[in-house]
């Protein structure tokens, strides 16, 4: 199943539903939210509508929690000159950093390297299991991640998390630790990689969370980037306002957002 919240066409008021090839079918009530804490998975049988006819909100809209995990993929702990973690790195991105999969991303006037990292994200359900998988880009400020000893606002920033475009529910991914993952910049590929490349896959880091802290439904875990980042391209090659990122994981959908600069 993939759960979705969306505007319906000439409506400003979301909508939970489920999305069944290319048509979106709204639950009779609840949120993506409810269905994860529950667990419900009965199909929807309520309004239906196109799916290019909808707005694609982020399927939680404000998570309780963002968990990021840095430098887990081997090729991009290599390209950045790092030993592989003997432990997950955990960072914290903020509510107000999670967008919808067309984001867009807005950089605050503060950041000059602006970066791109497609995740794999884990969407957690009730009793600390694995709801489901979604896609994001953990955009990121490299300058402010080079000179402040915590990451909070180079990777926490307002719109810094666009994801989506619905939560393909765990039962439907047999294998999260063998999908492709791609990052297009204005049409050129950047990132192409697979999970397999992970050091520590979906199962593992949701554990090290658990050691200290209670996860929650909706909470999100995004799972770290492969190589193929800006920052580590020759020259760097960063983000600038009217350029259109596009994150790709293999049978879990798109994201897909321009770069604005801060109003």
């Amino acid at each position: 199943m993939r759960l979705a919240t969306f505007l319906a066409p000439g409506s400003d008021d979301p909508r939970a539903g489920e999305v069944r090839g290319d048509r979106v079918i709204a639950f009779s009530s609840g949120t993506v939210l409810d269905r994860l804490a529950s667990g419900d998975r009965r199909p929807a049988d309520g309004e239906e509508h196109a799916l290019g006819d909808v707005t694609l909100l982020a399927p939680v809209p404000r998570p309780r929690a963002i968990f990021g995990i840095g430098l887990n993929y081997a090729a991009h702990a290599r390209e950045t000159g790092k030993e592989p973690p003997p432990a997950p790195i955990v960072f914290m991105k903020l509510p107000t950093s999670s967008v919808g999969p067309a984001g867009p991303v807005r950089c605050p006037r503060v950041v000059e390297r602006l970066d791109y990292e497609v995740e794999l994200v884990v969407v957690m359900g009730a009793g600390g299991e694995i709801a489901g998988y979604a896609v994001c880009d953990d955009v990121s400020a490299r300058d402010l991640q080079a000179r402040e000893p915590q990451w909070t606002r180079a990777k926490g920033a307002d719109t810094f998390c666009p994801w989506g475009p619905w939560i393909t529910t765990a039962d439907e991914v047999p294998d999260p630790e063998n999908l492709r993952l791609t990052t297009h910049v204005n049409g050129e590929l950047r990132q192409d990689s697979t999970t397999s490349d992970l050091i520590f896959g979906p199962r593992a880091v949701v554990d090290f969370l658990a050691e200290a802290i209670t996860l929650e439904p909706g909470d999100l875990i995004l799972t770290g980037t492969p190589n193929g980042v800006g920052m580590a391209l020759d020259p760097p090659s960063y983000l600038q306002p009217g350029d259109v990122v596009r994150c790709e994981v293999e049978g879990l959908g798109v994201v897909e957002h321009p770069i604005e600069a801060a109003a």
